[in-house]
C-alpha cells in the first residue's frame, strides 16, 4: 500500500475543500407534514397595537422541535437485548469503544456542516455486500440526541439486509415511489423500533435503479425530506462505491460522503482514486472496519 500516495491524495482534497465556496440551500418549513402530520404548534393569536392596523395577527405557526419529536412513531421498540443482538449501538451499550466511534463520527459531521440539519452519504469501498448496518448505526448515532431526529434512506436496492434492523415489515420504498407517482411519502416511512429514527427501505425496483435515482422524482424526494424538519439529519446508505453506478448518482443528493473501508479489501491506491472522484467540498472522511 503507498500511504505517500494516498496521503497526498486526502491532503489535496482537504486544500482543495477548503478553498471551495458552496452556496447551502435555504431550508423551507412550507412542507411541514405527512410523516409527522403537523410539525409545528400553534401560536396564541392575537391582535396587535392599532398603529399595525385592527386585523393584524401574529404568525399562525411556530416550530417546536420538541411536539415534533414527540409525534415520532415507534410501535415496536427494539429491548437492549434485540439491540444487542443485531449489534445496534444503543446508549449504556457494554461495548463503550464502539458507541463512542459512532458519536464521534457523529460530533465530527456536524462540526463540518455547522447550523441545522444535513444529509450524509455512507458508501462501502469494498466489493459487494451490504453498508447498511453501518448506515443505520450512524443514523442511531444521530438519533441519540433527544433535540434531533434521523432518517435512513437506503438507496442499496441489491440487499435487503435493512429488514433485519427494523421491528416491523418493510413494503414500498424508495425506487418505488420514483417509480409510481400515486405513492405519497408517508407510503414509504417506517418505524425503525430506535427511537426518533425512521427509515425508508430500497424498495423493489433493483432493475431500473440507475434511471430511477436520476428521475427528477428523486432529486424532489430528497429535497422535500432534507427541507421538511430542521431537526432531522438524514443518512443515505448507497450500493458499494467502486461497484456500482448508483453510488455516483446518490452524491448529488449528499452534503457530506463518507467512505467505509473493509479490513484488507481495500488498497491505499483504490482509497485516493475513489476520494479523487468525490466533489472535493462533500468528502468527509473514511470509516475503518473490522
Amino acid at each position: 500500500m503507498d500511504d505517500n500516495k494516498l496521503y497526498n491524495a486526502l491532503l489535496k482534497n482537504q486544500k482543495e475543500r477548503q478553498n471551495a465556496h458552496s452556496a447551502g440551500e435555504a431550508s423551507s418549513e412550507d412542507n411541514f407534514r405527512k410523516e409527522r402530520p403537523f410539525a409545528g404548534v400553534e401560536a396564541p393569536r392575537r391582535q396587535l397595537g392599532a398603529a399595525q392596523g385592527a386585523d393584524s395577527e401574529l404568525p399562525p405557526t411556530v416550530y417546536d422541535s420538541a411536539v415534533s419529536l414527540e409525534l415520532i412513531g415507534n410501535p415496536n421498540p427494539w429491548s437492549r437485548e434485540q439491540l444487542r443482538e443485531k449489534k445496534i449501538i444503543y446508549p449504556g451499550m457494554p461495548d463503550k469503544e464502539v458507541m463512542d466511534a459512532y458519536r464521534e463520527l457523529r460530533i465530527q459531521l456536524r462540526s463540518r456542516h455547522g447550523e441545522g440539519n444535513f444529509a450524509v452519504m455512507f458508501s462501502s469501498l469494498g466489493l459487494g455486500g451490504s453498508s447498511v448496518a453501518t448506515a443505520y448505526n450512524l443514523a442511531a448515532a444521530f438519533a441519540l440526541d433527544s433535540h434531533t431526529s434521523a432518517l435512513l434512506v437506503d438507496c442499496d436496492p441489491y440487499n435487503q439486509n435493512l429488514q433485519n434492523l427494523v421491528s416491523i415489515p418493510l413494503g414500498a420504498g424508495v425506487t418505488d415511489f420514483v417509480a409510481d407517482r400515486s405513492l405519497n411519502i408517508k407510503d414509504i416511512l417506517y418505524a425503525s423500533g430506535v427511537a426518533r429514527l425512521s427509515v425508508i427501505p430500497a424498495g423493489t425496483q433493483a432493475s431500473s435503479a440507475v434511471e430511477l435515482f436520476a428521475a427528477v422524482r428523486m432529486r424532489e424526494l430528497i429535497s422535500e425530506l432534507k427541507n421538511r424538519y430542521p431537526d432531522r439529519c438524514i443518512v443515505i446508505n448507497a450500493p458499494a462505491f467502486r461497484d456500482n453506478t448508483e453510488a455516483r448518482i446518490l452524491e448529488r443528493f449528499a452534503d457530506q460522503v463518507v467512505m467505509g473501508v473493509p479490513f484488507g479489501e481495500v488498497t491505499g491506491d483504490e482509497i485516493a482514486e475513489a476520494v479523487s472522484l468525490l466533489e472535493t467540498d462533500k468528502f468527509a472522511g473514511l470509516v475503518f472496519q473490522e
